[in-house]
């Protein structure tokens, strides 16, 4: 259940709530969180690198994510790396979903998104 506290972090910005929700689905390395974020998006959202990577910065500082060490099997494996959404983090992603529902609850209420 998300805290009080959690709520303290509202609203979150779109990119980070886009890495949760991705990094929701397990651990993952900056380009298929890129993928994800544009698979669920379609063109809507799109991350470029250096924003992603600023923004995955930020999470890991906050304590939303965690970066993890991983061994890998080649080259290019070692140099990626990965992350995963702490206990906080995904409590914070619900404070969001839980205040964006909210939203849209209103918005139907006064009729922008068909009957209310």
């Amino acid at each position: 259940m998300a805290t009080s506290e959690d709520g303290d972090f509202l609203p979150l910005t779109p990119v980070a709530f886009d890495i949760l929700l991705s990094l929701l689905g397990g651990e993952a390395h900056g380009y298929a969180i890129m993928r994800s974020v544009q698979e669920r998006t379609g063109a809507e959202a799109s991350l470029h690198a250096g924003t992603l990577y600023r923004a995955l910065a930020r999470l890991v500082e906050t304590g939303w994510i965690e970066e993890l060490e991983r061994a890998g099997s080649d080259e290019s494996d070692e140099r990626r790396r990965y992350y995963r959404v702490t206990g906080v983090g995904r409590r914070v992603a619900r404070a969001e979903a839980l205040r964006l529902e909210n939203q849209l609850g209103a918005a139907r209420a006064h009729g922008l998104l068909g009957r209310a």
